[in-house]
C-alpha cells in the first residue's frame, strides 16, 4: 500500500535554510528571534519501537499484523512517518530520522523525549492486550546520553505497578525531571487513591507530570475515554504535584464531575482547572497537536485569545504526529484567519523539507482571528517553573 501522500516527505537536506526559497528561509529565521536556543525545549516528543537493537520497546502484535487490517495500516503510517525504510532496522531508523530532523534546524534546541508504559490493571498486572506499544524508561535514557544536545529524557511509570515508588526513585536518581502518563491508552484514573502514593513521591522527588488530556485516538472504549477526563487530574495537584495538561486537553467530551450527568467539551474543563485560584503555579497546558485540523476552532483561538493564561503553556510537537500530512492541514488555517496566504505557500515549502520545523515556524506565526494575539516568546523556551 502506497503511504506517500499521507506523510511528510523523506528527504532530510543537510542545510535547511539553502533547501527553500529566500522568503521561507527568512520566515524561519524570524520564527527563531528572540528564542535562545539554550533555553529552546520542546515538551512532548514520542519515539517507538519493535524491539531491534535490544530497545526493549515494542507495539501490540495487532500493529504488526495484517489480520487486524486498520492497526497494521496506522502502525505503517506512523513508522514511515518516522522515516523507516527497511522495517527490520525499525528502532535505529526512528531514532536517526528524529536526530536529522533536529539537527537540519540550525536554530534547534532540546526536545524532552517521552518513554511509554504498559497499560495495567488495578491489582497491578500488566494488561498486554491493551497496551498499545512500550517504549522503555532505560531506551530514552540510552537515546539521550547518544544524542545529549538533542534529548532529554522523560520517564513514565505506571502508579498501580507494584514497584511504582522505587522506580520514581531510582530514575529521579538519574536526573530525570518529568513523567509522562497517557491514562486512556494506560489504563491510569488519575483520580484513584491508588495513585496517591505515587503523587506524593513525584512530590517529593520534584517529578512534574505530563500527562494527557481530553480524547485520545489511539483507544476506542469510551470507559478508557473517560480517563482524559482534565478533572481527574484535580488529585494530583491537591497533593501538590506540577501537571502539564497535554494538548490543553483539546478534543471530545466528558462529564462534568461538578454536574454529574451533564457531558461538557474537556478543553472547557481544562479552562476550569486553569482558571481555579488554588491551582495557580501547578497546572499548566501544552499546545502539542493544537493546530491539527481536528483540533482547529475554540481551544487554539481560546487559548491565543486568553493572554492571561499564556505565562503557564509550553511548547511540544507531539512527533511524529506533525509528518502525517492528513492531519496538517494549512487551507482551514487560512480561512479562519489564523495565518495569511503568503504564510501558508512558505509553510508549505518549509514542510516538505521539514515537519518539525513547520509546526514551530506555524505557531510562531498564529494569530487569533480578528486580532493579532500570538503565543509569546516565552511557550517556546524552557519553562522557569518546569
Amino acid at each position: 500500500m502506497c503511504l506517500a501522500h499521507w506523510i511528510a516527505p523523506q528527504k532530510c537536506i543537510e542545510d535547511l535554510l539553502k533547501s527553500i526559497s529566500s522568503k521561507a528561509a527568512d520566515l524561519v529565521r524570524r520564527a527563531f528571534e528572540n528564542i535562545d536556543p539554550q533555553k529552546q525545549i520542546d515538551y512532548h516528543t514520542h519515539i517507538a519501537g519493535v524491539g531491534g537493537g535490544g530497545s526493549g520497546a515494542f507495539v501490540n502484535p495487532r500493529m504488526l499484523s495484517w489480520k487486524h487490517p486498520f492497526h497494521r495500516i496506522k502502525f505503517r503510517v506512523y513508522r514511515t512517518a518516522c522515516g523507516v525504510v527497511n522495517e527490520a532496522k525499525t528502532d535505529e531508523e526512528m531514532v536517526q530520522r528524529l536526530a536529522d530532523l533536529i539537527r537540519n534546524n540550525p536554530f534547534h534546541g532540546k526536545h524532552r523525549l517521552l518513554a511509554f508504559d504498559k497499560n495495567y490493571r488495578l491489582d497491578g498486572t500488566v494488561n498486554l492486550e491493551k497496551t498499545e506499544f512500550y517504549v522503555p524508561n532505560e531506551y530514552v535514557f540510552a537515546i539521550a546520553t547518544s544524542h545529549p544536545d538533542l534529548f532529554v529524557p522523560a520517564i513514565s511509570v505506571h502508579p498501580y505497578r507494584e514497584d511504582a515508588l522505587s522506580e520514581l526513585e531510582k530514575w529521579a536518581a538519574r536526573g530525570a525531571g518529568m513523567i509522562k502518563w497517557l491514562p486512556n491508552a494506560m489504563g491510569i484514573d488519575p483520580s484513584n487513591p491508588k495513585c496517591d502514593a505515587s503523587y506524593q513521591k513525584m512530590k517529593d522527588l520534584g517529578l512534574i507530570l505530563l500527562s494527557h488530556g481530553g480524547e485520545e485516538k489511539a483507544v476506542e472504549s469510551e470507559e478508557d475515554q473517560k480517563l482524559g477526563n482534565p478533572m481527574l487530574l484535580r488529585r494530583a495537584l491537591d497533593h501538590g504535584v506540577k501537571v502539564i495538561v497535554a494538548h490543553c486537553a483539546g478534543l471530545g467530551t466528558n462529564e462534568d464531575p461538578d454536574n454529574p450527568g451533564r457531558k461538557v467539551p474537556n478543553f472547557e474543563l481544562f479552562l476550569r482547572l486553569m482558571d481555579e485560584p488554588r491551582y495557580e503555579g501547578l497546572v499548566f497546558g501544552d499546545i502539542s497537536a493544537m493546530t491539527q485540523f481536528n483540533r482547529l476552532g475554540v481551544p487554539v483561538t481560546t487559548i491565543l485569545q486568553r493572554d492571561d493564561l499564556h505565562e503557564r503553556l509550553v511548547n511540544g510537537s507531539d512527533y511524529p504526529l506533525p509528518a502525517i500530512n492528513f492531519l496538517i492541514l494549512t487551507k482551514p488555517l487560512v480561512r479562519h484567519g489564523y495565518i495569511s496566504a503568503e504564510q501558508r505557500g512558505l509553510l508549505r515549502e518549509i514542510y516538505k523539507s521539514n515537519p518539525l520545523v513547520f509546526d514551530f515556524v506555524l505557531k510562531r506565526n498564529l494569530v487569533a482571528p480578528g486580532t493579532n494575539k500570538r503565543f509569546p516568546d516565552s511557550v517556546f523556551q524552557a519553562h522557569p517553573e518546569l
